[in-house]
């Protein structure tokens, strides 16, 4: 199964390669990883996307709320969540194509950043399914030059938040 899990983490040297350690040494591949500043400059906020079982995720997620850098953790997964990546692509298109992509990024909710026919660039933001659908979309229409994905961000739904989510919740889910 694949799990969204979000992290409160420590903003100190060393932090992120002692988290992302302890997934690769259990032999966990991280799908998505998304680092960024939160309201606090001692703390950053890192998502990640990993797949495994329910059970195994909720191991690694004990073992991770051990590590000394690890304010709070949520798998977004275990509950209602708001999951969004942002992506842009540029695309080679034959003569004609841009208006079939133009088109198509219209459908997806796209923008579009360049219309020039040797690098059509387009910016999505929205559910990662999408996306993916749009890439595939895409691939049909030209030649996909260049893929620039952000990896996923999620919030819980509702009023809980992660840095409130101990007091409602074990820390591991």
């Amino acid at each position: 199964m694949r799990h969204v899990i979000s992290v409160l983490l420590q903003n100190e040297v060393g932090a992120l390669t002692r988290m992302t350690g302890l997934f690769s040494s259990r032999g966990y591949n991280i799908d998505s990883l998304n680092v960024a500043p939160t309201d606090d400059p001692l703390v950053s906020r890192v998502t990640l996307v990993i797949a495994g079982s329910d059970a195994a995720i909720a191991q690694l997620n004990t073992q991770l709320a051990k590590l000394v850098d690890v304010v709070n953790i949520h798998d977004m997964t275990l509950g209602e969540h708001f999951e969004r990546e942002l992506a842009i692509l540029k695309i080679k298109l034959p003569p004609g194509g841009s208006d079939r992509v133009a088109a198509l990024a219209r459908r997806y909710g796209g923008e579009v950043l360049d219309d020039s026919q040797v690098s059509f660039t387009v910016q999505m933001t929205g559910d990662p399914d999408d996306i993916d659908g749009f890439v595939r979309a895409a691939e049909k229409l030209g030649e996909l030059s260049a893929v620039a994905r952000s990896g996923s961000v999620a919030v819980s739904q509702g009023e809980i938040t992660l840095s409130t989510y101990t007091r409602h919740h074990r820390l591991t889910g």
